[in-house]
């Protein structure tokens, strides 16, 4: 048995600990023969020398993040003690951000997830992305990140953002109000993303100018969209020719990512998604790419994977 006393330099203990002590707690059920004292600013491990390494690793990980972020997502902690992330460095914490929010607190938007990273590094080679998964799992929000850093960093001159309003059968006519209030409910997801990550006022300037523009799927026919990233989400509900519609306006230096669910079709019976399809012919061409987001990759609340992972058990 050996000692070991961790001090807590430029870490505020509360957001480090959690509420009432939660991370604490969650380490001292997945280390249960090590005894785990936090007091004031330090934490001491006792216990076998071998356990108290690879605690005290991902400890200092932990601590590195609250130095630079000033915060501790409860998602960052689960998946640092997670079978899927063995190990952890300090260059992770550089490695998985991809761009910064524009709110109060400052907020990053990082890959936290395996599948969220290949995300990232898939965008960064490829033209056309196709990513599935389930709800939660952060496809349009990282998506929706990537498009924005490619703006700022002027990697394109403009984000289109469509989505599906297979509510309404992209026929809003018999909705009340302008072609905006019939448009915002299904688009305001996207809205909210957006929200996270630019100023009110530098988004209402992009809006106004068509420099981020939001439109239901129907909209893009017949276009060329040029020096654009274009993400098209809940792609699960379109058919097979309206992919086909879509990804053919894809005009120069322009960038695609798809997303959808292929679990929450909402398309009536007589119209197949095409999703899958699109992704199988496409499997084999060079600059495309497609990744599987899984429950894994769910970053909402605990109960979001659980729901999941429920309903997959009980498909019939």
């Amino acid at each position: 048995m050996i000692e070991k006393i961790i001090l807590l330099e430029g870490v505020d203990p509360l957001i480090l600990f959690g509420a009432n002590n939660i991370n604490i707690n969650k380490l001292t059920k997945l280390f249960p023969a090590i005894k785990i004292i936090a007091r004031g600013n330090e934490i001491k491990l006792i216990g076998s020398e071998t356990e108290i390494e690879a605690l005290s690793e991902k400890i200092l990980y932990l601590i590195d993040y609250c130095k630079k972020y000033n915060q501790l997502p409860d998602e960052v902690v689960d998946y640092t003690f997670s079978d899927e992330n063995q190990t952890v460095s300090n260059e992770s914490l550089n490695s998985n951000e991809v761009i910064l929010t524009f709110n109060s607190n400052g907020k990053p938007i990082r890959a936290f997830t395996p599948n969220q990273k290949v995300l990232v590094d898939s965008c960064n080679q490829n033209d056309l992305v196709f990513v599935t998964g389930p709800a939660g799992s952060g496809k349009t929000y990282c998506a929706i990140a990537l498009a924005v850093r490619a703006l700022k960093n002027k990697e394109v001159k403009r984000i289109i953002l469509s989505r599906p309003a297979v509510e309404a059968g992209e026929n809003l006519g018999y909705l009340p109000g302008d072609l905006k209030e019939k448009l915002d409910p299904y688009l305001q997801p996207l809205f909210d993303a957006l929200r996270d990550m630019i100023p009110a006022k530098k988004l209402k300037e992009y809006l106004e100018e068509n420099i981020i523009e939001i439109a239901p799927l129907a909209f893009m026919r017949g276009r060329t969209l040029d020096n654009a990233f274009v993400i098209l989400d809940e792609a699960q509900n379109a058919t097979l020719m309206q992919l086909k519609m879509f990804l053919t306006r894809m005009g120069k230096s322009a960038k695609f990512i798809i997303t959808g669910d292929l679990t929450q079709v909402d398309l009536p019976r007589r119209n197949e998604s095409g999703l899958h399809y699109a992704i199988d012919i496409l499997k084999n061409i060079e600059g495309i790419s497609s990744i599987v987001f899984d429950e894994r990759d769910i970053v909402r609340h605990k109960l979001v994977k659980s729901i999941v992972k429920a309903f997959e058990n009980n498909q019939k």
